[in-house]
């Protein structure tokens, strides 16, 4: 069976969606055909195999508003035929040309997230990508919520709820160098230590974190990159948090896991339902550690349940998380009670064979509709 996947980027590029069409693509190479065609972040445009899978990174000439402008994305989509092809949106670009016209029988929707910015995005390419769904043979999404909440996917004529799974490594697998630059950062910060990770974009909360640490003890990494950075280090300086907080910008996947097992807290602040399910609080539930999240209307809460795997807080509310990281920074026994069920709750739910195994049946159950 041949199929395509449309995507943004592709790893080694990072971020939780390439992270998952990444492991999509690699565990079924094996049993299907599988191509994927994403944008390249240069101009020229690359073809090559990764882990049995033929990616094609078409030239982008120039980005506007998170959307890659790249022209030979219309060929390399059409060229060649396919049973199903799998679109990973947000993608208004190519969402555009797939409704023009799509190669293959089978369309399958991976919805990851609603649209949420810029303003005049949902009733412009927004209508378009509601009769796209429609027409979608299914449309896949990572948590209940966002098949409950998102007007999006309220029309579609099958919905299916596949969590999003990383891998089920054993915890304390991943030691932190103290002599690299990393372990070095880390241990300049104070016990007890609290790790967010994620992109330094307006909807992560990065601002809300840095403020509810002025009332905490302790200190705080921070791992990403993103057009927030100086700003950030700015706040950090006016509010005098430079022997506490830790920006890291990008790390290596073996220095992520080291820091997971380095760390007592992790949280994910974000104010946006941009955030629709937070691949990194399932990263860390897996190395056991305690979550601290937001209650958007997503998946968020969905995975770090309530006094079950962590605690969760409104949005926006820099008085609330820092209540929630005291409690916890504070209570070493109520830690550990809550980083073990994390665990469970990642183990039992959120592993990559899981998400491979129900995304495989899903996407032979609808192209098995032809027979």
């Amino acid at each position: 069976m041949r199929v395509l996947h449309a995507g943004k980027f592709y790893a080694p590029v990072h971020g939780g969606i390439e992270t998952v069409l990444a492991a999509l693509c690699e565990d079924t190479a094996a049993r299907w055909d599988v191509r994927v065609v994403v944008a390249n972040e240069g101009r020229q445009t690359v073809r090559e195999r990764r882990q049995g899978v033929d990616v094609v990174r078409v030239g982008t000439l120039a980005r506007a508003l998170s959307v890659s402008l790249s022209p030979g994305l219309p060929r390399e989509l059409w060229r060649e035929p396919a049973d199903c092809v799998v679109l990973h949106e947000p993608n208004p670009l190519v969402g555009t040309l797939l409704a023009i016209h799509r190669p293959a029988g089978r369309l399958i929707v991976w919805h990851h997230s609603d649209i949420v910015r810029p303003a005049w995005a949902n009733p412009t390419y927004g209508r378009l990508r509601r009769a796209l769904y429609r027409r979608a043979d299914c449309v896949i999404v990572a948590s209940p919520p966002m098949a409950e909440r998102s007007a999006a996917v309220q029309a579609c004529r099958r919905v299916e709820v596949i969590p999003y799974g990383v891998a089920a490594e054993p915890v304390g697998n991943a030691q932190l160098d103290p002599a690299s630059e990393v372990g070095r950062a880390l241990a300049r910060l104070p016990e007890p230590r609290v790790l967010s990770v994620g992109r330094l974009v307006y909807y992560k909360g990065l601002e809300v974190l840095l403020e509810a640490l002025t009332r905490t003890g302790g200190g705080c990494a921070i791992v990403g990159e993103g057009p927030l950075e100086s700003a950030l280090r700015r706040r950090i300086g006016t509010l005098g948090l430079g022997d506490r907080v830790a920006l890291l910008g990008r790390c290596t996947d073996d220095e992520v896991r080291g820091l997971y097992q380095s760390c007592d807290v992790f949280v994910l602040p974000s104010t946006a339902r941009t955030e629709a399910f937070g691949l990194v609080q399932v990263e860390a539930m897996m190395n056991g550690l305690p979550v601290i999240s937001t209650d958007l209307p997503t998946g968020v809460p969905w995975v770090n349940e309530h006094v079950v795997t962590g605690l969760v807080v409104p949005p926006g509310d820099a008085t609330a998380l820092a209540a929630a990281l005291r409690r916890l920074l504070e209570d070493p026994p109520l830690r550990a009670k809550l980083g073990d069920a994390a665990r469970a709750r990642a183990l039992e739910r959120f592993t990559r064979p899981r998400m491979v195994d129900r995304f495989v049946h899903v996407v032979e159950s609808v192209v098995g509709a032809d027979g």
